[in-house]
């Protein structure tokens, strides 16, 4: 076989190392950008995995009456904050998230009430 023919063979991997090799930044930020990405999608998996509507059950008596919410029902219905809208479609609690008591104890446990199309 003549050395020509064996760096012909080679020269498309060669050249594609010497592609990577002189663009470091563009692969970084391309890496970058994969991860970013990825982690945004997986943040929003594990936050719907959170949503449980019967974690509303704690706040149903302060959703019908004027009782002030307890700390109980604070930290779990703030636990449920990005699922409200999602919640709203659930048949067993999510008509009482339609309630105007449901409004006032939200901003009363510091919970941003979402507008749901």
């Amino acid at each position: 076989m003549e050395p020509t023919h064996l760096t012909s063979k080679l020269q498309p991997s060669y050249q594609i190392l010497i592609f990577s090799m002189e663009n470091p930044l563009r692969c970084f930020i391309a890496m970058l950008m994969v991860l970013l990405i990825s982690v945004g999608h997986f943040q929003l998996i594990v936050a719907q995995s959170r949503c449980d509507p019967v974690e509303i059950s704690w706040c149903l008596q302060s959703f019908v009456s004027n009782m002030p919410p307890s700390r109980e029902c604070c930290r779990k219905y703030k636990g449920q904050e990005g699922c409200l809208c999602r919640e709203r479609g659930d048949p067993t609690f999510g008509g009482y998230l339609g309630l105007p008591g449901a409004r006032r104890v939200a901003s009363q446990c510091g919970v941003t009430y979402p507008n749901c199309n």
